[in-house]
């Protein structure tokens, strides 16, 4: 455990704040192409526990709160790429679903995607059952798309069937859905072009019952929506617009400033930029607030400091290696801008963020996971 020490920059200039405290624990280390970190209580015991994913691995194991002992989900799983984690049948322990067997070329890719559930002791090995094979399963989530309160989980998948590296070009990637029960894939849509990296699950609408979907890809952000006359797809933004395979966005989140909404990216595909994008006249207007990352690949929103406005967490995997924290402020004419506070400079090379009160001391943490190491940033703001 350590106190972290945190340097901020400016970009673009604001005026200062003070820097958000953190102390930092590290749960785990010797992960093998750490992946994904899953905040989800396991055990019902009322305390959030983490589910850490490594892609070079072949156990998923879950570490619980709070003495982080570690746990197997389960084994000889290989290549794992991601999960999700939701309380479907009603016993307080959730289900997850696991994808498996990818790698980027969809040539070499299987995409097992399966669903996991405990036994009666979540702390013991818990039962697979696989329900799909889609080529480059990548991401994973739950929502509920009917407004019904009935979970539904979210496959998106890398890039079509026909699409491989370098450049990704000539086919669609799916993103499908299955009902818990049947388990039978749907088609939600397959028009994002190239590479389909991100999705982020929200109430796009303050008096929405039902949950949309983001999606980040080569084609830029798009939001899709079930309704009446089946499902919606409305462009957002067209994110960065350089050639493909550095095109478009990569991850994105939603988050808010006081009742206005906002979005944040990671633009292009793995790249270095976060842009926030903001609603003005009907149009989704860009800001780029950095460019200095190298692989971007983790973007979150969270209320940090408890003022009801949210930050930006952002994580890159290579330079560097480190995950910044972005602060909503105002330059001296009164103009919004941003402030960059770094949170782990070199030591975490962070694949995925997750926000969440570990320790129930009503302050939201962060929870990074990088290719050997499991974190824990606690929030000291009081």
């Amino acid at each position: 455990m350590r106190t972290v020490f945190v340097l901020f920059a400016l970009a673009p200039l604001v005026t200062a704040q003070a820097p958000l405290p953190f102390t930092e624990h590290t749960i785990a280390t010797g992960l093998k192409g750490g992946y994904q970190a899953v905040v989800v209580d396991l055990n019902h015991d009322g305390k959030p526990d983490i589910i850490a994913l490594a892609s070079g691995g072949l156990d998923l194991v879950w570490f619980e709160n709070p003495t982080w002992e570690r746990h197997v989900l389960a084994i000889n799983l290989l290549h794992t790429i991601n999960c999700a984690a939701a309380d479907v049948d009603g016993d307080g322990i959730p289900e997850i679903v696991v994808a498996w067997e990818f790698a980027n070329d969809a040539a070499k890719s299987i995409g097992k995607v399966g669903v996991l559930h405990h036994d009666g002791d979540p702390r013991q090995p818990w039962t697979l059952r696989q329900i799909d094979e889609l080529t480059t399963s990548h991401r994973l989530r739950w929502a509920d798309v009917d407004g019904s309160g009935r979970k539904v989980a979210i496959n998106a998948a890398l890039t079509g069937a026909h699409a491989g590296p370098p450049n990704y070009a000539g086919d669609h990637a799916p993103l499908v859905m299955y009902r818990p029960g049947d388990w039978k894939r749907e088609v939600i849509s397959d028009a994002n072009e190239g590479v389909q990296h991100g999705i982020f699950i929200n109430r796009w609408n303050p008096k929405d019952k039902h949950d949309s979907i983001l999606t980040a890809s080569f084609s830029g952000i798009h939001l899709l929506q079930f309704g009446k006359h089946g499902w919606t797809r409305t462009e957002i933004a067209k994110g960065d617009p350089s050639p493909c395979p550095k095109c478009g966005s990569s991850d994105v989140a939603v988050g808010y400033l006081g009742s206005e909404k906002f979005l944040a990216a990671i633009e292009p595909w793995h790249g270095n930029q976060v842009a926030i994008y903001t609603l003005r006249n009907k149009v989704w207007k860009r800001q780029q607030i950095d460019d200095s990352l190298t692989d971007g690949h983790t973007v979150m929103t969270a209320d940090i400091d408890g003022d009801g406005r949210d930050e930006v967490i952002a994580g890159f995997r290579q330079g560097s290696k480190s995950v910044f924290v972005y602060r909503a402020g105002r330059d001296g004419a009164g103009k919004p801008g941003w402030e960059k506070q770094v949170l782990d400079s070199g030591g975490m090379g962070a694949a995925a963020c997750a926000a969440a009160d570990l320790n129930a001391d009503r302050a939201i943490d962060i929870v990074c996971i990088s290719s050997t190491t499991l974190k824990w940033y606690e929030n000291t703001n009081r």
